[in-house]
């Protein structure tokens, strides 16, 4: 298991991965992180979706609702690092920025 580690940047993602060390996350296991891109309009375009899926494989859509504006969501399997998240979040962004999409949030189950 990974020791807790200071050195992940100073911003949300790096936040997540100091509260992560914190509560004794088991960086050495593989796991499923959930990724959220948001669109500037509901629903997404279907070749932004098209493109999604090519990308990530299975989706989900979660409409906008009394607690929040919609969103997509698709899952990575694999272990959990800075690096890998972030890498995610920019290929996801930069394919769907012409969509009015982006992807900044992420979270995963332990």
């Amino acid at each position: 298991m990974a020791e807790f580690t200071d050195d992940w940047p100073d911003d949300a993602d790096g936040g997540v991965f100091r509260n992560l060390a914190a509560n004794a996350f088991d960086f050495s296991k593989q796991y499923s992180v959930d990724y959220n891109v948001d669109f500037d309009s509901w629903p997404p375009q279907a070749a932004a979706l098209d493109l999604l899926r090519a990308m990530y494989g299975k989706l989900s859509l979660y409409p906008p609702d009394e607690h929040g504006d919609g969103y997509v969501q698709f899952q990575v399997l694999g272990k959990v690092s800075y690096e890998g998240v972030t890498s995610v979040q920019r290929q996801a962004s930069a394919a769907m920025g012409q969509f009015g999409g982006v992807c900044e949030s992420w979270g995963v189950l332990h």
